[in-house]
């Protein structure tokens, strides 16, 4: 799986203030809807908090992936984003969370869905990768750490 046909360096954010859940993921359909322009801002949060709702989208090991389907997404989209300050994201191992991968995707494509999930999923799993992601000093070199260019 490409991460550059999802992500690209203007949705690779470094030093995010957050201080909570819900306002990274207000954050996040903000940053989205203006980028994509046919996505709206408030719908894409309201399904962000809803899939949330179904369990939690911190994986552990301080990444969250949060995700959702979206009818207005014209393909499918990532933000990365690594917090200035961890906060608490209700991860599976109760640890606070300093990354943070969106991704929106068109609500018909569930295969993909899938296939890209097990590909980040994948990738925020390898301890070598987050060292490597942790370690970059700006949002260029986290686009390339993240999308292997």
């Amino acid at each position: 799986m490409k991460i550059h046909r999802i992500l690209t360096p203007e949705r690779t954010l470094d030093g995010v203030h957050g201080v909570s859940k819900k306002k990274i993921l207000e954050f996040i359909a903000d940053r989205i809807s203006s980028e994509v322009p046919e996505i709206n801002a408030k719908e894409l949060f309201e399904a962000l908090i809803s899939r949330e709702r179904l369990g939690t989208t911190g994986l552990g090991e301080g990444v969250a992936i949060p995700h959702c389907r979206c009818k207005a997404c014209p393909e499918p989209v990532g933000l990365f984003i690594r917090l200035a300050e961890p906060i608490d994201f209700d991860s599976v191992d109760r640890k606070p969370v300093d990354l943070v991968f969106a991704l929106i995707v068109p609500e018909g494509e569930n295969q993909e869905h899938l296939e890209i999930l097990k590909a980040l999923a994948e990738r925020f799993h390898s301890a070598s990768m987050l060292e490597k992601i942790r370690s970059a000093t700006d949002s260029e070199m986290l686009y390339h750490s993240i999308s292997g260019d």
